[in-house]
């Protein structure tokens, strides 16, 4: 005979052993986004026969951050969900591609206690998904170790014979040392360089990208150029503001690019000009974006400083920060960014603002500098410093 005492520790039992099943289970399913590990499909299962590629094509869209905006009806819209939206979209319509998007997030907790993984991959084959799942960002020694470390398991770069095209979205990057580009890791630097040593993991160094499209503000300037071209033949980027953060995709939708001279250049020129009039309709500030031939530029870069500008630095405890703000300029109005070989390789699309003093004008060279001056209240020190 079992006492009423003895069934109430025997209930008491089963369910700590059930909530401790439960809880082990969660934190299985919680961990599951190791990068050893990643969650993914059977490809055998869901794709016996998979046809060959030709192209390939890289998406890396940051989301951690502030990437919210208003159209001109009031509608809401995160920039980040809206490229990744674009990307599948390019994904499933390229039957002759790979496609791999990385998509990183800002760092969130499950029940306020189990930390979630801030990153998710999808491998897209002849239009169909393949692969997925997700990763830990910023575990790595560099910037995009998990996202490379992906690639290179899973993609299948030695079978591409067609164009290779590879695209970041996200905020303007900073061109030196710059901490608080991640939400969820604001004392983490994030620079050009960094982006470059991504770049040189996913090319492996056997063959440089075909096509590198940069969606952030403020991308065309001498150092960011000079410092992606050894991976990419042809840069599509912005040198001013870029508004609403991205380039239109629609022209990657089945990416058809033949091996013949000019063909390259010829696709890109028609990239940028498609998202040129798509940012064009939907805006009223200045729209800019160029397309540089990397070879070509090499004069023009090779003429001026490349040196990346200086960004504001926190102060010790002994000397205060200094308050600046940056102010982009058009590489046109210093005469020491102006030489005979300025347009050399570069193709603009512009028009300037529909309001303020800069309606009138007319046209950009292209190429995008700083300037770094203090704001009212801070320390003496040189006042402008133009790089």
């Amino acid at each position: 005979m079992v006492y009423r005492n003895e069934r109430s520790e025997l209930k008491s039992l089963v369910r700590m052993l059930c909530m401790g099943a439960w809880y082990s289970a969660l934190i299985g399913i919680l961990s599951s986004c190791s990068l050893v590990l990643p969650v993914q499909r059977d490809t055998r299962q869901l794709f016996p026969e998979l046809h060959p590629i030709s192209n390939s094509i890289v998406f890396i869209i940051h989301g951690d951050g502030e990437y919210l905006y208003h159209d001109t009806a009031g509608n809401e819209y995160k920039a980040d969900e809206e490229a990744l939206t674009g990307a599948i979209r390019v994904a499933e319509q390229n039957p002759g591609a790979e496609v791999f998007i990385f998509h990183q997030k800002e760092r969130r907790n499950f029940l306020f206690l189990f930390p979630q993984c801030d990153g998710e991959w999808y491998r897209y084959r002849n239009g169909s998904l393949i692969a997925e799942g997700s990763y830990w960002r910023g575990k790595g020694a560099l910037r995009f170790e998990p996202e490379v470390d992906l690639y290179r398991q899973f993609g299948a770069n030695n079978e591409v014979s067609g164009a290779s095209v590879f695209l970041y979205f996200g905020h303007e990057i900073p061109e030196s040392p710059g901490r608080n580009y991640d939400m969820s890791y604001p004392d983490q630097s994030f620079t050009v360089d960094d982006l470059a040593a991504g770049l040189l993991g996913f090319t492996n160094t056997s063959r440089k990208f075909d096509l590198l499209v940069l969606s952030t503000c403020y991308g065309g300037t001498p150092y960011t150029i000079s410092t992606l071209g050894p991976y990419a033949k042809t840069i599509v980027a912005s040198p001013e503001n870029l508004h609403l953060s991205y380039f239109d995709l629609r022209t990657l939708e089945w990416l058809e690019i033949s091996t013949e001279e000019g063909a390259l250049s010829a696709f890109a020129d028609r990239f940028a000009r498609e998202a040129f009039d798509r940012l064009r309709e939907r805006t009223l500030t200045t729209v800019t974006v160029a397309v540089y031939d990397v070879n070509r530029v090499q004069d023009f870069l090779q003429s001026v400083q490349r040196t990346p500008d200086v960004w504001p630095v926190a102060g010790t405890q002994n000397e205060p920060a200094i308050k600046t703000e940056q102010t982009h300029f058009d590489c046109s109005d210093d005469p020491s960014c102006t030489t005979p070989s300025t347009s050399n390789g570069v193709k603009v699309y512009f028009r300037p603002a529909l309001f303020g003093l800069s309606r009138n004008t007319q046209s950009h060279s292209g190429w995008g500098r700083r300037i770094k001056s203090e704001l009212p209240g801070s320390p003496s020190k040189s006042a402008v410093t133009v790089h």
